[in-house]
C-alpha cells in the first residue's frame, strides 16, 4: 500500500494531537507531534530560568540548543509514545498550563525552529508520518499529500483544554485556559518566523460542532481517499 506524509495544523486546543495519534495508530504510521518538541525546550528554558514571568533571555537559550535533545519512545502500555529531554521522561511536564503560557514565544525563536524543523524533517523522509503543529503543511512537510487545518472557536477550545487539565488534577480557572488560548493565538498568528496560516491546498477542518468519532472518520476518509489516488 502505498505510503504518504499526513500534515495537520491548526490553532492551540483544537485536538490536532488526539486524531494525529488515533489516525496514526488506524493507518500503521508513524506519529509525531512537533508541538511536544516546542514544550520540551520551553520545558528546559523554565528549568535554567530562560524564560519566566516578565522575563526571556533569548540569547542563553540559543546558546544552550546544541545541550537539547528531544526523543520519542513508545509506550506500548499507552499506545502512544512519550517525549524524552536529555533521557528524562517529560510527557506529564510538558502539558501543564504553565509551559502553555511559555511555549508560543519559544517557538518564535528562529534558531530553535530551524534545529527543530530539522529533526522533523528527518523523522518524516521516508513516508508513513502524522505529524501534528502549526507550520507542518506550510514549512516542514510543504509537499505533504494530505494537509488539514483545524480550528473551532475559542471558547470552544478553552473549554476542552480546561477539562483536560481539571481531570489531570491541574488548579487552574477557564478565564485563565481562555486568555491562554486567546493569546497563543495572537502570538502563533503574527509571529515573523513561519506563522500559523493555513496552506492554499489544506483541508480545512472546523470541529466546533463536531464529536471525536465524526472527526476522525472524516479525516481518516479523506487519508484513505489520498493513500488510493
Amino acid at each position: 500500500m502505498k505510503q504518504i506524509t499526513i500534515a495537520i495544523d491548526g490553532f492551540s486546543s483544537t485536538g490536532k494531537s488526539t486524531v494525529a495519534k488515533r489516525l496514526a495508530k488506524a493507518l500503521g504510521y508513524v506519529y509525531v507531534d512537533s508541538g511536544a518538541m516546542y514544550r520540551a525546550i520551553t520545558l528546559f528554558a523554565m528549568r535554567e530560568s530562560f524564560i519566566r514571568e516578565g522575563h526571556f533571555d533569548r540569547g542563553k537559550l540559543i546558546s544552550k540548543l546544541t545541550d537539547i535533545t528531544v526523543s520519542f519512545k513508545f509506550n506500548p502500555d499507552l499506545g502512544f509514545a512519550e517525549v524524552f529531554l536529555n533521557g528524562d521522561n517529560v510527557e506529564k511536564q510538558i502539558r501543564t498550563l504553565q509551559v502553555s503560557n511559555y511555549v508560543s514565544q519559544v517557538a518564535t525563536v528562529p534558531e530553535v525552529r530551524k534545529q527543530l524543523v530539522k529533526q522533523q524533517h528527518n523523522l518524516g523522509k521516508d513516508k508513513g508520518v502524522v505529524m501534528d503543529g502549526r507550520d507542518i503543511g506550510t514549512v516542514v512537510f510543504p509537499d505533504a499529500e494530505l494537509k488539514l487545518f483545524m480550528t473551532a472557536s475559542a471558547e470552544k477550545r478553552a473549554q476542552r483544554r480546561y477539562d483536560e487539565l481539571i481531570e489531570r488534577g491541574d488548579d487552574v480557572s477557564y478565564q485563565e485556559v481562555l486568555e491562554n488560548v486567546e493569546s497563543r493565538d495572537l502570538i502563533d498568528s503574527t509571529r515573523k518566523d513561519s506563522p500559523l496560516v493555513m496552506a492554499d491546498d489544506a483541508v480545512r477542518v472546523d470541529n466546533s460542532h463536531m464529536s471525536l468519532d465524526e472527526q476522525f472518520d472524516y479525516i481518516l476518509g479523506l487519508a484513505k481517499a489520498k493513500i488510493s489516488e
